[in-house]
């Protein structure tokens, strides 16, 4: 088992490099549903946290308060993977709000964009329409695709 100063920077920076990811949720009769979305993680040595800009539909309302575990899986063309399964709470307030939205605004591309660039958020990060995710991982997994395709590498996995 890795430690988590071991693969967390290794996490960030594969899961920074992809962007996108497909995330999970399960509804309250423990149907799963997926959509892609992303993330944007922050380890600053000790504790990995993880932000997602999200609207706050019905469906992912009812999906957390029921479940409030996500599983978050990366993939590039080069079948490096990894994968990030986390608890997750809402961030409704205006400060975490607008806190989140610009921790969007302001990172580093290819992970970094401005928020209002999507339609339903143009009214900014107080509009209704904009929430965000809070996340903790308990469990994280990376495996470069070398490790597939030539045998080469090594597969780093973390748990809480």
């Amino acid at each position: 088992m890795t430690s988590l100063d071991r693969i967390a920077p290794a996490f960030v920076d594969m899961a920074h490099s992809i962007v996108w990811a497909a995330v999970a949720t399960v509804d309250p009769a423990g149907r799963p549903r997926s959509r892609v979305l992303h993330p944007l993680w922050e380890y600053d040595g000790t504790d990995l946290v993880g932000w997602i800009a999200v609207g706050p539909t019905p469906i992912k309302r009812e999906h957390i308060a029921a479940q409030p575990e996500i599983s978050i899986n990366y993939w590039a063309p080069n079948h490096d993977t990894c994968s990030a399964e986390c608890s997750v709470e809402w961030v409704f307030d205006d400060d975490g709000r607008a806190a989140v939205w610009e921790k969007f605004k302001t990172a580093p591309e290819p992970v970094g964009y401005d928020p209002a660039i999507i339609p339903v958020w143009r009214g900014g990060p107080t509009a209704p329409e904009f929430a965000a995710w809070r996340l903790r991982p308990h469990r994280l997994r990376v495996m470069p695709g070398s490790v597939m395709t030539q045998g080469a590498g090594e597969v780093l996995t973390w748990r809480q």
